[in-house]
């Protein structure tokens, strides 16, 4: 079973990194260094941001996958999810394209514009441990929320659950592909007016980096 892992950056999957004896992780394509029987793992660290996420696979994806697994922590908008949780988006937009009309924002559905704005999970892997995480709806930003009326107005318009800064673009990346392909994130902050003393950054990423080399450990193909 083929398997690339991709991450913004390597601090997010640090401890994943080293479960797979990748010692000196580089943007790029990253082999592991440990046999794992029926799986070969790739890890590839695209940089931050939706342009670099799609640029990089784009230029290192040439190969078939079985699976692909977007990694990464997110803010949540959804109170009830808690700091450190893991869920897995299975709808992702791009919520920024649009236009401005004064003071009211106009939705890329509202232009009648070609392309795709919003974005699914595609998979048919069957594993307890996904179906146990919470399912939920992201947005993808340049720039995160940390405004009290911009928070607001982007809850009325999309109804987002979390928001991540490559999601979408990952989704898109992978629209072409017959490869199964999944984003699992862990919420490391609320959205809400920028305090990194309430994040929880460490355990959302101890969080996720569980999940997933569990999930390498147990899923068969």
């Amino acid at each position: 079973m083929k398997i690339l892992i991709v991450s913004a950056t390597h601090f997010e999957v640090m401890p994943l990194l080293n479960f797979l004896g990748i010692a000196l992780p580089t943007k790029g394509m990253n082999n592991a260094n440990i046999d794992f029987e029926d799986k070969d793992i790739q890890v590839l660290i695209t940089g931050v941001g939706m342009v670099n996420t799609a640029l990089m696979m784009g230029r290192y994806m040439n190969t078939v996958y079985d699976l692909v697994i977007n990694a990464g922590v997110c803010g949540a908008f959804d109170k009830a999810l808690q700091l450190g949780q893991v869920v897995c988006v299975i709808e992702d937009m791009l919520c920024e394209l649009g236009a401005e009309n004064g003071e009211e924002f106009i939705t890329y559905d509202q232009l009648n514009l070609p392309g795709e704005y919003m974005f699914s999970e595609n998979t048919i892997v069957s594993n307890p441990k996904i179906d146990s995480i919470k399912k939920v709806k992201g947005i993808t930003v340049n720039t995160v929320h940390g405004n009290e009326e911009s928070i607001q107005k982007v809850k009325q318009l999309f109804q987002p659950d979390v928001e991540s800064m490559e999601g979408a673009a990952f989704f898109a990346a992978c629209s072409g592909m017959k490869a199964n392909y999944i984003q699992i994130r862990a919420v490391s902050n609320y959205v809400e007016r920028r305090d990194k003393s309430k994040w929880q950054m460490p355990l959302a990423i101890e969080n996720l980096n569980t999940f997933l080399i569990n999930f390498i450990k147990e899923n068969k193909q």
